[in-house]
This record gives C-alpha cells, sequence and structure tokens, in this order.
C-alpha cells in the first residue's frame, strides 16, 4: 500500500492527502477491568482456565490502519482489511 493516499477526510468533509499508518497493539494496562478478571482467574492454584487454542493458524490476518490527514491531522481509521502479506510503500 502507498505510504500516502487521496481520501475524504470527515473533518475537513472533502477529499485531501492521508498518511497512512499500521495500528499496532500496545501493552494492555493492568488496571482494566478484563485485566483484573484475567489475573483473578489464572492466580492461585492450579493450571490455565482456558483451553490452550489447538488447531491451524489463519492464512490471512486482520490489518488495522490509521489515515492521518494531512491537512488538520485528524485520524480516521477505516474498517480494517484481510491480507497474508502487508507493507507500506514509499511511492
Amino acid at each position: 500500500m502507498p505510504k500516502q493516499i487521496e481520501a475524504y477526510c470527515p473533518y475537513c468533509k472533502k477529499h485531501t492527502t492521508h498518511d497512512v499508518e499500521r495500528v499496532r497493539k500496545r501493552k494492555a494496562s493492568e488496571l482494566k477491568a478484563g485485566q483484573r478478571r484475567f489475573r483473578r482467574v489464572t492466580s492461585g492454584y492450579g493450571g490455565f482456565p482456558r483451553p490452550r487454542y489447538e488447531g491451524r493458524e489463519k492464512p490471512t490476518k486482520r490489518i488495522a490502519l490509521r489515515l492521518r490527514c494531512t491537512v488538520c491531522k485528524k485520524a480516521v481509521t477505516p474498517p480494517s482489511i484481510r491480507a497474508k502479506k502487508f507493507e507500506i510503500v514509499e511511492e
């Protein structure tokens, strides 16, 4: 995918040039309710409470993108796409 594309900006209300960046997962916060529940369930004596995932790996992965408008610097997240291989190239 090219590093810059023309896309609609809902803030500028017109098509402008957008920088394409890939969204990567950040470290989970230990204070979130789901993480607190996970720590409570997995603590103590015994094995892991959830069954291990056994099966094939999916052939394609979901790729989350962020389009950042070069005019107003606001970012929009389009629907994620599936791809086997993904790279952002300079054109």
